[in-house]
């Protein structure tokens, strides 16, 4: 099975060539969609052996994700794995995200980071935003441990099935809740993730429920 690596990349430069390398050892390709990064993170992508994209405007990450996809799909992609550039995953943890595919025991692949692996979450994540984003994604009929996870694979049925709508940070709620009222077969697998920067505020957050909101009122 040919396994392709969709990466989305905005301001990247500090950490993407280190991505790119680590994801290298455990898939057939990497494909990093820079969404016009205003530092030089196109040319990083590149210099490190990726198949780069680049935005002509700044659209946000599910759209970087959506095109990616694309791509992949016409690379010939059999498993699509989407993976952060910022550092905070583990590639290796890779091989253990695509296995219940590859086994064929699943179609979809979530990354959770409440399935016993240690993560630093920060505290607005643990206690306020996680939570907020369970309740709303199981009104909505979602129902997996990590609703913000953007750490998954899927099958190129599976991609070919729904196009990513979102262009925003309420893509992850999205692509859950499309996918689990759908005949897939999801599982979850535990993964780490290691905060290197404490980033996202409260407004973040909220964010992205007010984006899934309006995205749900829109249907």
């Amino acid at each position: 099975m040919k396994i392709i690596c969709v990466i989305p990349a905005w301001n990247e430069a500090k950490h993407i060539i280190k991505v790119i390398n680590q994801v290298k050892a455990v898939v057939d390709d990497v494909i990093v969609i820079d969404d016009h990064s205003a530092d030089n993170t196109f040319e990083l992508a590149k210099s490190a052996g990726a198949f780069v994209l680049r935005h002509p405007i700044n659209r946000g990450q599910g759209a970087s994700l959506q095109t990616g996809t694309d791509k992949a799909l016409k690379m010939g992609a059999d498993i699509i794995v989407h993976f952060d550039a910022d550092d905070q995953f583990a590639a290796t943890e890779i091989i253990d995200v695509v296995a219940p595919i590859i086994k064929n025991e699943a179609d979809i692949v979530f990354g959770s980071r409440f399935l016993g692996k240690k993560s630093n979450l920060p505290f607005s994540k643990k206690y306020i935003i996680l939570p907020l984003g369970r309740l709303l994604n199981h009104i909505l009929g979602a129902h997996t441990s990590d609703p913000q996870s953007g750490f998954r694979a899927y099958t190129k049925e599976v991609a070919n099935s729904f196009r990513i709508e979102n262009n925003g940070m309420a893509h992850c709620s999205e692509i859950l809740i499309k996918l689990s009222h759908s005949h897939w077969r999801i599982k979850e697998v535990p993964i780490t993730v290691t905060y290197h920067e404490y980033g996202q505020k409260f407004s973040g957050g909220f964010r992205i429920l007010k984006d899934l909101f309006i995205s749900k009122l829109g249907q």
